[in-house]
C-alpha cells in the first residue's frame, strides 16, 4: 500500500493555474529549439528520467559551528525524514531515492524498507559517521577514526562502516560513502605518511566487506574539522585512495569541498578519464564548505560540471555511472523548499548541458577558436529550459510549480502541529 503526504487534488488544483501558460511556453521553446535542430521531446524525456538522491539529514534545519536555530515541524526521527523526502519527490518527480546517515538514521531495516516502499522511495548510498561520537560509543574519535594511532579505535571505525554495509544490504542500497574528519590542527601533531598508511589499511578492511555489486565512494575535503592538515584533502589524494583500494573504489566530488576558484569541472573530467568518478554531492559555496542551496551562487559552474557529464554520457565513456545526491544545510529556509529548488536546479543544469551543440564545439576546439567555443557553451546556458522542467514534472503527475503547490498544501503547518517543537538554539553543525 502506498501513501501520499499531499493530496493529489491539491497538486491538480495547483497545476490547473499554470497548465495553459506551460503549454504555450513549451510550444514556443520547442519552435526555438527546432531551429537549432534540437528535439524538445527528446530533452524532456531525458530530464524526466533523471533523478537525484535526497540526503536524509537535509530535511532538518542545519547550523553553523556557532549555533543552530530549530525550525517548525522538524523531523523527529528517520521515519519523519522519509515522509518529508516523499513530499519532495511527490512535488518534483526528481528525487526517487534517499541517502541515509548512520547512526543518525539507525532503525530496524525491515521497518525502514516498509516505510520507504509505502512512500515509493528507494535508498541510495549509505553514509557512515566516524567524524563525531555517537551516544554510548565506547571510544572517541576526537583524534581521528580510520587513521587513529590506536588500533582499537581504528577497529571500531572499521566495524561501524561494515555495519553500514549490512544495513544497506537489507535496504537495497548499492554503495557506501565514507567521509572522515581525520587530520591535525597543529604542525607536528601527526606523521603525515604514517597517518595515511593507517587510513589505507583500515579502508582495505572495509572494502573486503563490500558485496561484489557494491561500490565505495571516498570523499575529499580540504579542511574542517582538521584545520592544519586533512587526511583526504583533495581530489588527487582521493584518486590515489581509489587506485589503492581497487576496482570497487571511486571518488566522490562535493562541489563545496574545494578552494575558491578551483576548476571543479576539470577535476570531474580527469576522474571520468581515469574511470574513478563515483558521484556527487551537489551544493554551492561562497567562501568554503558552505553547503548552500545548489546553484544559488554559481549556476554557470554547475552547468559546466554537467557539460562534462553529458559529454561523457554521449560519447559512452567507459565505466561512467556516477551517483547524484544533494548535500546542503538550511539555516533560514524551509528545508523542503530548498531541497526542491536544488533538485530542480540540478535538472536545469542537465537540460542546459543537453542543448550544447557538441559538433560545433568540437570544431571550434580543434580550430583553437576560443571565443566561439565559449559562446557555444553560453548559448546553451542562456536558454530558458524552465518549460522543459515543468513539462517533465507535469507529465509525471508532479507539480508544475512545486514550491507554490507545497505552500498551498499546508504541509508544514500540518507537521508542525504533529511534531513537538524544538525550543532554544544549540551549538555546532548537525
Amino acid at each position: 500500500m502506498t501513501e501520499s503526504k499531499i493530496a493529489a487534488e491539491t497538486i491538480t488544483a495547483a497545476n490547473a493555474q499554470h497548465s495553459a501558460t506551460l503549454t504555450a511556453d513549451y510550444a514556443a521553446l520547442g519552435d526555438h529549439l527546432s531551429r537549432r535542430d534540437i528535439d524538445i521531446e527528446a530533452i524532456t524525456q531525458k530530464v524526466a528520467n533523471y533523478g537525484v538522491a535526497i540526503p536524509s539529514w537535509g530535511v532538518g534545519t542545519g547550523g553553523t559551528r556557532f549555533a543552530r536555530f530549530p525550525g517548525r515541524g522538524e523531523p523527529r526521527n528517520i521515519f519523519d525524514k522519509l515522509e518529508d523526502c516523499a513530499v519532495i519527490h511527490q512535488l518534483t518527480g526528481a528525487t526517487p531515492t534517499v541517502s541515509l546517515h548512520i547512526p543518525w538514521d539507525k532503525a530496524d531495516p525491515k521497518e525502514l524498507k516498509a516505510k520507504a516502499d509505502s512512500l515509493r522511495l528507494g535508498f541510495d548510498a549509505m553514509n557512515s559517521n566516524t567524524f563525531s561520537d555517537a551516544p554510548g560509543q565506547a571510544l572517541s574519535y576526537k583524534f581521528g577514526s580510520l587513521s587513529h594511532t590506536d588500533p582499537a579505535i581504528r577497529r571500531q571505525a572499521i566495524d561501524h562502516n561494515i555495519e553500514c554495509i549490512e544495513i544497506g544490504k537489507a535496504l537495497g542500497s548499492k554503495a557506501l560513502t565514507v567521509w572522515i574528519g581525520d587530520g591535525s590542527n597543529f604542525p607536528g601533531q601527526t606523521h603525515f605518511t604514517a597517518q595515511f598508511e593507517r587510513y589505507l589499511d583500515s579502508m582495505k578492511d572495509v572494502v573486503k566487506a563490500l558485496p561484489a555489486d557494491w561500490r565505495i565512494f571516498t570523499e575529499h575535503k580540504m579542511y574542517e574539522p582538521a584545520f592544519y592538515s586533512t587526511v583526504v584533502q583533495d581530489w588527487g589524494t582521493n584518486y590515489l585512495i581509489a587506485q589503492e583500494l581497487g576496482p570497487q573504489a571511486y571518488c566522490l566530488v562535493d562541489l563545496g569541498h574545494h578552494a575558491p576558484n578551483v576548476n571543479i569541472e576539470m577535476i570531474v573530467a580527469r576522474l571520468i578519464q581515469f574511470k574513478k568518478l563515483g558521484g556527487f554531492h551537489f551544493n554551492d559555496s561562497k567562501y568554503g564548505d558552505d553547503d548552500l542551496d545548489t546553484g544559488s551562487i554559481d549556476p554557470y559552474r554547475l552547468f559546466l560540471v554537467f557539460n562534462e557529464l553529458v559529454d561523457a554520457e554521449q560519447r559512452g565513456a567507459e565505466g561512467f555511472d556516477p551517483a547524484h545526491m544533494l548535500d546542503q544545510s538550511h539555516n533560514v529556509t524551509d528545508p523542503i523548499e530548498s531541497l526542491m529548488q536544488s533538485a530542480m536546479e540540478v535538472q536545469r543544469a542537465y537540460a542546459q548541458a543537453l542543448l550544447v551543440d557538441r559538433t560545433a564545439l568540437a570544431e571550434y576546439q580543434e580550430a583553437n577558436d576560443a571565443l566561439m567555443a565559449a559562446q557555444t557553451l553560453k548559448s546553451a546556458f542562456r536558454t530558458d529550459v524552465e518549460p522543459i522542467l515543468a513539462m517533465a514534472r507535469h507529465r509525471k503527475g508532479a507539480a508544475i510549480s512545486p514550491i507554490a503547490a507545497y505552500r498551498a498544501s499546508g504541509y508544514r503547518d500540518k507537521v508542525a502541529a504533529e511534531r513537538p517543537a524544538v525550543t532554544g538554539g544549540s551549538g555546532g553543525i548537525i
